[in-house]
């Protein structure tokens, strides 16, 4: 008689009432001597994940039973935090029966037995001021941190490190013996060797020195390190590569579609090497578009569960930073055989796709196949290209000019302009959302140090490529969907009611309306009343500000094995497909794609799994969750990585500009003070209210705004203001500015 987690889940939640000892639980499911010790280590299991609780009397019952939420401590640098609820591991479980839907306070108090990080039991006790619920933390299952990284300070006869993620709030005690040769300043790595009590700080021991953290290859050794984010490939893996062809061959050609007569390009950034995507478009005898759509095959080279592959999964993504990649895949895959570089023959997975002057797919194909890109083409030269209305109105530019370098490829640039610009018409119809938010662009000198933040441009052959990926995407994803096979989706929950109403009485400070049923449900809300929104505000003072904030109202995007849709683009169907290389999604998807026969399917709905054999689909059925929770988990330790270099950046750029005057936009409004956007470049900074010398402040809840007791003189997100620079601190990544004018 073998019982599950989820039988025993089930029968605690629906049929008992009370919490029940271990007698009285082999009891209930008639466990045979012979099967008591399987089923004893059954429930210690539960108990160690945290799914049951052992209490006094040795019983055990549901933490939602008892007012007890499982989840994830996370840390602020104020010495409070929030308990963050897991996801519901059992699908059955009814909604509403606890709190796990809702982050719990903890206030610093209750936080000084536990780390950022640390996965915990927590008591709902309390409501705060405002609605948030408080939690005490009852039990600590698993620590979230077994090495940290940090600053070293010594202190006579011992020291400590100062934790480089604020949001961990103990600094580490280091006895003077276990502090090895590093000097006060150094970037270091500390075992933990005794977490935090009551009245003591956790301990630990320096297990190596990275160096001084002004040193740019040591600032991003810090950053690599606290994400866990490997710079070196292990010798298997290199191995692998090393043995991989340098060159496509006959025999690898051999069945494949050959496109090599084709005019068919990449665009791509300046500074690009990694080119997974290759485009080509033509008109048809009917009027009709086809576009091809030719990926990098990448699963060509990376065999299921070969090295290679279990390190691509393990990265999950490739890490960008302004000066370096960290790439999913050695650089002897990622930039060179499987980099679709111009005049060499290439391996691919391409889609066909044909489109009628309305931007309509009427029909579509996949097959492997194998390109020779006629060109490696920057987005600025197909910008210089297409930016007059017409090839007849294009003058050659001079000798040597991007016009005449490319005069044989002028109708198609223009051709796939009319095309990009009819798919972004058919997309905006459809609801999608489009928050073209401006992205910064940091310039570094010679020695790694920031010497300008620019807005990053965005031109036509940006959007060119964008439509042509996401229509691929969504084209793949939707023969998924009609094969019924198991497959890799890429989706968009709706947003929470509450922040919709949340989103609405904000903007409506402005004097903006977002449309919104009085009986909203998250199913009845449209993408389209967000696009609404932006369109209203599109070129006003205030819409960075607004887009930045409704972005922050929407949930993320992530992986699911799951098909519910893109809520931000509006479609039905989506999935990643278009960059194998930097993208272990993707990979998999590609190997989808190659499981169903033929690879040329036609329009219509194909049987039970596509055709793919029942033994494949049921492997896919039982691998896909986790490739998908683990490849969501990398994505955002990718961009969190990605974000700390590009806030230390900030920092760094401003250091000499203390006492400098800037005009900025008041960002974010809290009880400690106002956060101000600076508008000439993309930094962000804090005017403490300590410094606002003129009145009292105190937050006006209602309308978001701090509101002088005196004076009634108020600050609300949107303001103009005007600061100085006040102070720059590198160590804390913080700009603090003062007020010089309303």
């Amino acid at each position: 008689m073998k019982i599950t987690n989820q039988e025993i889940l089930k029968f605690m939640r629906e049929s008992v009432y009370r919490p029940f000892t271990m007698k009285e639980l082999i009891k209930s499911f008639n466990i045979p001597l012979e099967e008591r010790s399987s089923f004893r280590r059954l429930i210690r299991g539960l108990t160690s994940d945290g799914e049951i609780i052992k209490i006094k009397g040795d019983r055990f019952g549901l933490p939602e039973k008892m007012n007890l939420v499982t989840g994830v401590v996370q840390g602020h640098p104020d010495g409070y935090g929030f308990v963050i609820p897991e996801a519901c591991s059992d699908p059955e479980r009814s909604e509403g029966e606890s709190n796990r839907g809702e982050d719990l306070f903890i206030n610093p108090r209750n936080m000084r037995e536990v780390m950022h990080g640390d996965r915990v039991i927590c008591r709902a006790e309390s409501a705060q001021k405002g609605g948030k619920k408080e939690g005490r933390i009852v039990r600590i299952l698993e620590r979230g941190h077994k090495t940290l990284v940090g600053i070293y300070e010594p202190s006579g006869h011992f020291g400590f490190v100062i934790p480089d993620d604020r949001r961990i709030s103990h600094d580490i005690y280091i006895p003077l013996k276990y502090s090895g040769k590093a000097k006060r300043g150094h970037a270091v790595i500390t075992e933990i060797t005794a977490y935090p009590m009551k009245n003591r700080n956790p301990e630990g021991r320096i297990i190596e020195i990275i160096g001084y953290p002004d040193n740019p290859d040591v600032e991003i050794d810090i950053v690599l390190r606290k994400y866990d984010i490997s710079s070196k490939f292990p010798i298997d893996v290199l191995k692998e590569a090393d043995a991989v062809q340098k060159e496509v061959t006959d025999d690898e050609i051999r069945g494949r579609l050959d496109l090599r007569d084709k005019n068919i390009v990449t665009i791509d950034g300046e500074k690009a090497k990694d080119f997974d995507d290759a485009v080509y478009v033509e008109r048809l005898n009917n009027g009709n578009y086809m576009l091809g759509v030719h990926i990098a095959d990448v699963s060509h080279y990376v065999k299921e569960e070969n090295n290679l592959d279990n390190e691509a999964f393990k990265r999950g993504t490739s890490v960008y930073f302004p000066d370096r990649v960290i790439p999913m895949l050695p650089f002897q895959l990622s930039n060179e055989i499987c980099s679709l570089k111009p005049n060499v023959d290439r391996l691919t997975l391409s889609a066909f796709m044909e489109f009628d002057i309305q931007g309509e797919l009427t029909n579509y194909s996949f097959a492997e196949t194998v390109i020779n890109s006629k060109e490696r083409m920057t987005y600025t030269d197909v910008a210089e290209i297409l930016k007059d209305p017409s090839p007849e109105s294009s003058p050659l530019g001079g000798e040597g000019g991007v016009m005449e370098r490319y005069s044989y490829l002028l109708n198609d640039f223009y051709l796939m302009k009319e095309l990009c610009e009819v798919l972004r018409e058919r997309r905006m119809k459809k609801g999608s959302i489009d928050f073209d938010l401006p992205e910064p662009y940091i310039i570094l000198d010679l020695m790694g140090k920031p010497e300008n933040i620019i807005k990053a441009e965005r031109n036509i052959a940006h959007k060119i490529i964008e439509e042509f990926m996401l229509v691929a995407n969504e084209t793949v994803a939707a023969h998924f969907t009609k094969l019924e096979i198991p497959a890799l989706y890429r989706v968009h929950d709706e947003p929470d009611p509450a922040k919709i109403i949340e989103l609405s009485e904000f903007v409506s400070n402005f004097g903006y309306h977002l449309k919104i049923d009085s009986r909203l449900r998250g199913n009845k809300f449209h993408p389209k009343r967000f696009q609404e929104l932006l369109n209203s505000i599109r070129g006003k003072p205030e819409e960075l500000l607004i887009s930045t904030i409704t972005l922050r109202h929407m949930k993320q995007a992530r992986y699911s094995p799951e098909n519910i849709g893109h809520f931000g683009l509006a479609f039905e169907n989506y999935t990643h497909f278009t960059s194998p290389i930097r993208r272990y999604p993707d990979l998999i998807v590609h190997r989808l794609l190659k499981e169903i026969p033929p690879l040329h399917p036609p329009l219509t709905k194909g049987g039970k799994w596509g055709g793919i054999p029942k033994k494949r689909a049921d492997l896919w059925e039982e691998k896909l969750p986790e490739i998908a929770r683990h490849s969501s988990e990398r994505e955002r330790t990718a961009d969190a990585a990605e974000n700390d270099i590009v806030e230390l950046k900030r920092v760094q750029f401003m250091m000499d500009k203390i006492g400098e005057e800037y005009e900025g936009i008041i960002s974010g409004v809290t009880s400690f003070g106002l956060f101000v956007e600076l508008e000439e470049i993309f930094i962000e900074g804090l005017i403490h209210v300590s410094g606002m010398a003129d009145d009292y402040y105190a937050l006006n809840e209602r309308d978001h705004s701090l509101m002088g007791r005196r004076t009634k003189k108020r600050f609300k997100m949107g303001d103009r203001v005007k600061v100085k620079v006040e102070n720059v601190s590198l160590a804390k990544k913080q700009i603090d500015f003062i007020l010089i004018q309303n």
